[in-house]
């Protein structure tokens, strides 16, 4: 046989090799136990979905499926751990906007690439925040808290978990967007942070349905606005910012999506991702979503990698424009 025919030989196998390989990854998978990093705490928002969601998995691949906590240090922790797990989609990470959208701004340098190192898989929910002071507080509405700050400038604060924070950041729109000086007041346990403004000693903060309703429920805090354009499907009597006397199309909410590693095959990725749309379809998963304030997402791989860059540059823009850094 001559070498020209067994070049062709070999150019076929290899070309069949391809072809019949991305199927098999998909239908082999998962082979053993999956793994979801968190970058919360037990008991935070995404670790209480992260572990609705991994039950939704193991009813349907007949796999245990466990979720491990690595808070802390911006999400770095958690990033820099999962981006050297094999990447055969028995490794998943539920991460947010902060560390993925608003780091590459916010540090001069960070350990990751959230484009380049991570492998977009579906966006699960949606988590509006909300003005929230405390219960006793004289202000009733975001236009009232607008005016107090107009004619106290410096004196009405703000708190938040940290420079940068999605809260931070929205908190400091509301002040450029209605040309007043208010002071940011960084708190790190949100728990001393909304006890800190439910005794009034920090005037105001944006928080989520889920983290503040221990504190609502008690009576400690009240909700003046949600900081999205429509009103929340948990709260529909709740107004928006703009429908509360704030600025035009105020728009403030993390999102929380899952990612592989780079270099998971694309078909994997399709498999997560169809189980993560037929676990949001579930009325049980919608349902909990909704009581925790949340607001249920989906869609393909390629929308939540857009969405991740078109996020990027409009964190970019904003912390560029408040001068925020945490270098």
């Amino acid at each position: 046989m001559s070498k020209k025919s067994l070049a062709t030989i070999a150019a076929v196998a290899i070309f069949a090799a391809t072809i019949f390989t991305a199927p098999v990854a998909a239908q082999g998978f998962p082979s053993k136990q999956v793994r979801i990093t968190v970058s919360y705490g037990g008991g935070t928002a995404p670790d209480i979905v992260a572990r609705l969601m991994a039950e939704k998995f193991r009813e349907s691949w007949g796999q245990q499926v466990l979720v491990e906590g690595r808070p802390g240090g911006a999400g770095f922790i958690a990033i820099e751990a999962f981006k050297r797990y094999a990447p055969d989609g028995h490794e998943l990470a539920m991460l947010d906007t902060g560390p993925l959208a608003i780091n590459p701004s916010l540090f001069k340098k960070i350990p990751y690439d959230p484009e380049r190192d991570l492998v977009p898989v579906g966006l699960v929910f949606y988590a509006p925040f909300i003005v929230t002071v405390g219960a006793d507080s004289p202000i009733n509405s975001v236009r009232e808290l607008i005016a107090a700050a107009r004619a106290n400038p410096g004196k009405i604060s703000y708190a938040t978990p940290g420079v940068g924070t999605v809260q931070h950041l929205g908190a400091a729109q509301m002040e450029f967007g209605s040309n007043s000086q208010m002071l940011h007041v960084p708190y790190k346990d949100m728990g001393q942070l909304l006890s800190s403004v439910a005794t009034g000693d920090v005037s105001w903060t944006l928080t989520t349905v889920g983290s503040s309703m221990s504190f609502v429920q008690a009576k400690k805090l009240k909700l003046l606005a949600v900081a999205t354009k429509t009103r929340l499907a948990s709260h529909p009597d709740l107004p928006t910012v703009e429908e509360s006397g704030g600025p035009a199309g105020y728009d403030v909410q993390s999102w929380i999506a899952l990612f592989a590693p780079r270099g998971t095959p694309p078909d994997v990725v399709g498999k997560i991702n169809q189980e993560i749309q037929k676990g949001l379809q579930q009325k049980d998963m919608r349902d909990r979503l909704q009581a925790l304030g949340l607001t249920p997402a989906g869609g393909t791989p390629t929308q939540l990698g857009q969405l991740l860059g078109n996020d990027i540059r409009r964190w970019g823009e904003v912390v560029k424009r408040t001068g925020a850094s945490a270098d």
